[in-house]
């Protein structure tokens, strides 16, 4: 069946190729200002609903519901990654991927509504799994701002600034991920003319909520310094080690949860595996309705599966404060 859908496919193809080249139709033009249309008023589309979504979130505050959650586990990838999209766009992608994955799962299954549940069960999973890197890629740099924060704060006694120099004359010290913005910093402070409260406010917004207790107390000790103030950035040294710890706590369960996970999603797919190698079992499984129903019950166990670790692990992480993020 399938072979026979590939051959007629391609002999398509072959007799639409001779008809445009003889008859000079300029398919592949048309075809073209086609595709450029439909992107066009693709992006005319969300640009309407994106500036409408900002005028509505100026005037109501939205309501927590699975649309709300949705929205913001999207523009937090978005941001992380840096992707060239808004919310709008990246709903668009994701539906026109969901097309094209039913459109190829529906060969195999046979079953438009079956390969729905599939392409849904599978887009979860592939968000999943980046929001997921996301959550490494957060941790990690909080990770980096403590590390920053243990070597400058010894050393604030002869100021912040200097501190930060003092720091920056090494390149191993800070990770090369967040050692660009004191360099900044730096700059800010001594070519460009900014006060030292501005340069620290526009840091502050470069590392994140992670960074707020050392910048407030900077401030206070640039512009309000006593012998022995230097003493209020040992509090967050002692605190970046509470959380170290709480930290090194969370990463061994979460080890365990994905082990576990891991294991048991390899049986399922080793019994599957097996059972294809079984002529009765593989034609059970891909040509009865009842045997399509179970393939897809163990893809959408699988990912689904894989949502609800990762959104209890998510859980987990917000009591060390990842949330903020």
């Amino acid at each position: 069946m399938l072979l026979n859908a590939i051959f007629s496919i391609v002999i398509g193809l072959l007799l639409l190729y001779i008809l445009n080249t003889v008859l000079n139709l300029r398919l592949l033009s048309d075809l073209k200002n086609f595709f450029s249309y439909v992107i066009d008023a693709i992006a005319d589309h969300n640009t309407k609903k994106y500036l409408g979504r900002i005028k509505r979130n100026k005037i109501v505050k939205s309501n927590e519901n699975i649309i709300s959650k949705y929205n913001r586990i999207v523009e937090n990838i978005i941001f992380d990654y840096n992707l060239p999209l808004t919310l709008e766009g990246f709903n668009s992608f994701i539906s026109i991927l969901f097309a094209a994955l039913v459109l190829v799962i529906v060969f195999f299954l046979k079953d438009v509504t079956l390969s729905a549940l599939v392409a849904i069960s599978l887009l979860v999973g592939v968000i999943t799994y980046f929001t997921m890197r996301s959550r490494n890629i957060k941790s990690a740099k909080i990770e980096s701002i403590m590390d920053a924060e243990d070597l400058i704060c010894p050393l604030a006694r002869d100021g912040v600034l200097v501190a930060i120099k003092k720091v920056l004359e090494s390149d191993e010290y800070l990770s090369a991920d967040i050692r660009p913005f004191f360099i900044q910093f730096v700059e800010n402070c001594e070519s460009y003319g900014y006060s030292f409260r501005r340069a620290m406010e526009i840091l502050n917004r470069q590392l994140g909520p992670k960074f707020d207790n050392f910048a407030k107390k900077a401030v206070i000790f640039e512009y309000n310094e006593r012998k022995g103030m230097a003493d209020i950035f040992l509090d967050i040294v002692e605190e970046n080690a509470a959380l170290r710890e709480i930290n090194a706590r969370k990463n061994r369960i979460f080890k365990k949860m994905n082990m576990n996970f891991i294991m048991k999603t390899a049986l399922i797919v080793i019994f599957v595996a097996y059972s294809m190698t079984i002529s009765e079992l593989r034609i059970f499984m891909l040509e009865s309705t009842p045997g399509r129903f179970i393939l897809t019950l163990t893809i959408v166990a699988i990912c689904l599966s894989f949502a609800r670790c990762q959104a209890l692990q998510s859980d987990i992480g917000s009591l060390g404060g990842e949330s903020k993020w």
